[in-house]
This record gives C-alpha cells, sequence and structure tokens, in this order.
C-alpha cells in the first residue's frame, strides 16, 4: 500500500490531496464539537481537553510523519516536520484571531490554563536546544533529553490540571471576555457515547492526514526541495490543517479558550514528536543529526510562543487590523522564517 502510493503520479496525488484536505475539514469541525461537550460533560475544562484530547487527535498523522521519517533514516525531515508544525500552528492561531471581528481572539480567551500551556511549551522547546547542544551521549540510540520531554511535558499537565482547580492567578473580566463555562446541551449525551464518537473521529483524522502527508510527499519529491523544506513548509503544514480547522470550528461555536487550547497546548504535545522521532532514530542521537537550518525552527517556535504569551498576558482589545499586535508579530516570525529557509544555500 505504502509503495503504490510513493508511485502515484502527479495528476492522482493532487485530487487525493485535496479530497483528504476535505476529509480533515469535515472531520475536524465535527471533532471541535464532541470534544467542546466532553470538556462540559467531564469538567476537564477547554484548556485541558483542547491540548490532551483535541491537541493529540489532531496530531495523530503528525507523528505518523516524523516516526515513519526517522525509521527510515531521514531525521531531517523528521524533525523539519515537527517542528515546522509547532510554527505554523502558532501562524494559524493569528488566521483564527482574523475570524473572530469582535476582539482580539487573546483578550477574549484570556485563560490561566493555556498561559501555562504556553510556559510548558517554551520549557520543552528549550529542551531541545539543549539536546541539540549537549555532548551527543546517547544510551540505546536515545539521547538523555528524550525522556526529560516526556517527563516534563506530563509534569507540565499536571500542573494546568492543579492550577484549574486552585487558581492563583486570575485573568479580569471585561465585557468581551468569553468564560470557559459548560453548556447545558453537553448534558444530554453521556459521557461514554461522546468518547466513542471522539475515538472514530480520531482515527478517521489520523488515516486522513497520513493519506494527506503521502500524496504531499509525491507533490514535494517531484519538485526537486530539500527535507528541510518539505518538511518544515510543505508536511508540516499538511499536517497541521486539522489544528487550523479545529481552532476556526471552536471560535465559530463561541468555545475561545478552546480554540487557543488546541494550539499551544497541541503544540506543547507536538514537542513529543522530538522525542518519539529520537527512539525510532537508530543512527544515534537525532538532536545531532539536523542542520542549523532545522534549529532555526525551534528559535522561531520559542520566539512566537513568547510573543503570543506576552499578548495573552497584556491583552490588547484591538490592534492593527483588528487583531492583535501579536498576531502581526506571529505572522512576521513565520515570513521570515520561511524566507530564510527558502534562500538558504
Amino acid at each position: 500500500m505504502i509503495l503504490l502510493l510513493d508511485e502515484l503520479p502527479l495528476g492522482l496525488a493532487l485530487p487525493l490531496f485535496g479530497v483528504c484536505a476535505l476529509v480533515i475539514g469535515i472531520v475536524g469541525t465535527r471533532l471541535t464539537g464532541i470534544v467542546d461537550d466532553l470538556a462540559d460533560r467531564t469538567g476537564l475544562g477547554e484548556a485541558i481537553a483542547g491540548a490532551v484530547l483535541l491537541g493529540m487527535a489532531t496530531s495523530l498523522s503528525g507523528i505518523v510523519v516524523s516516526v515513519s521519517a526517522a525509521l527510515a533514516d531521514r531525521p531531517t525531515l523528521a524533525m523539519s516536520n515537527a517542528l515546522g508544525g509547532i510554527a505554523v500552528q502558532t501562524l494559524f492561531l493569528s488566521i483564527a484571531d482574523i475570524t473572530h471581528r469582535r476582539a482580539n481572539l487573546e483578550h477574549a480567551a484570556a485563560s490561566l490554563g493555556n498561559l501555562m500551556q504556553g510556559g510548558l511549551l517554551l520549557c520543552l522547546l528549550s529542551l531541545v536546544l539543549v539536546g541539540r547542544f549537549a555532548p551527543e551521549w546517547t544510551l540505546w540510540q536515545v539521547h538523555p533529553v528524550t525522556p526529560v520531554l516526556l517527563l516534563g511535558y506530563l509534569f507540565g499537565l499536571r500542573l494546568v490540571g492543579r492550577s484549574r482547580d486552585n487558581p492563583m492567578w486570575q485573568p479580569a473580566q471585561t465585557r468581551d471576555t468569553q468564560p470557559d463555562v459548560p453548556d447545558e446541551r453537553a448534558m444530554s449525551r453521556s459521557a461514554t457515547q461522546l468518547s466513542l464518537s471522539f475515538t472514530a473521529l480520531a482515527v478517521t483524522l489520523g488515516i486522513s492526514g497520513w493519506l494527506l502527508e503521502r500524496s504531499a510527499a509525491v507533490i514535494a519529491e517531484q519538485t526537486g526541495l530539500g527535507q528541510s523544506v518539505v518538511g518544515a513548509l510543505m508536511t508540516a503544514v499538511v499536517t497541521s490543517l486539522p489544528e487550523l480547522v479545529t481552532s476556526l470550528a471552536a471560535v465559530r461555536r463561541g468555545a475561545l479558550t478552546l480554540a487557543v487550547a488546541v494550539i499551544v497546548g497541541g503544540n506543547a504535545f507536538d514537542t513529543l514528536f522530538v522525542a518519539a522521532s529520537d527512539i525510532a532514530y537508530r543512527g544515534g542521537s537525532i538532536y545531532h543529526a539536523i542542520p542549523d537550518a532545522v534549529s532555526l525552527w525551534v528559535a522561531l517556535a520559542m520566539l512566537m510562543t513568547g510573543i503570543l504569551m506576552v499578548g495573552m498576558l497584556y491583552r490588547q482589545r484591538q490592534g492593527p487590523a483588528h487583531i492583535g499586535f501579536e498576531s502581526v508579530g506571529v505572522i512576521a516570525c513565520y515570513l521570515a522564517g520561511a524566507l530564510a529557509l527558502l534562500l538558504a544555500p
């Protein structure tokens, strides 16, 4: 099956790309509603449900890309897909901000959970850089930073959950703030029923994303682009489409905290792509097998996340073109990074 997909002619790869993108759009929209209802039905809250449930489900295709690339001895593709995906998903949050015309999205979706997820993401991305510049030590071909990444993510989620139960800081409420309160409609369906629907849609999303990536790989291969460009600007965008769809769908439902959580919390989960890729890669430390062009995306993702967190703390109601200054900054960072990658020798 994989061989046949790799040998697809361009004339078939393009329609497959379009069909899978359409499936992801429909399924992603439906998945957002189910996770929103699950957050209310179970008491998880939109920040945790968006980061863990929705972030994990929409990341299925991306982790398949990175792990399969690492197994196939293509570490540059594996890492550029993972790190480029974090950058492009942060860019997608700016697109969601543009669609929310009433006020700046980061102002309306003020949430301690999302701020803590952003801090967790900065810590995890910093660990990736630590692995890149630390000595090339491995145990069973796995770098010591990899288990620290996994433990750091789990510990960070525990802190986010505790902060929701016993918050020590709360954002000021304004007329534009959209609080995370349970929707009575969510109580009409059982948690089991919602969980089964979530699982079925998540599997569909993962399969569709994988097929979408395979068609994108065929298209990219025939252009002659390198692994860094293909990973950061092609497969990263393709496998991040669920995050864009679900974030926009959450904005339309009025679940603004969920719209931000699926990106910021999903990005924190996506750093585990690096850990999974290091375990799958048999050539030693994957952190030391990547070029500087890929390391650039770690720095860019940290910069974009930092700008986003400043925006969530400052909470500008209206900015340029009715979006926050943080969205303008994030868009500028991503475009500068893409240009630098395309112009790199």
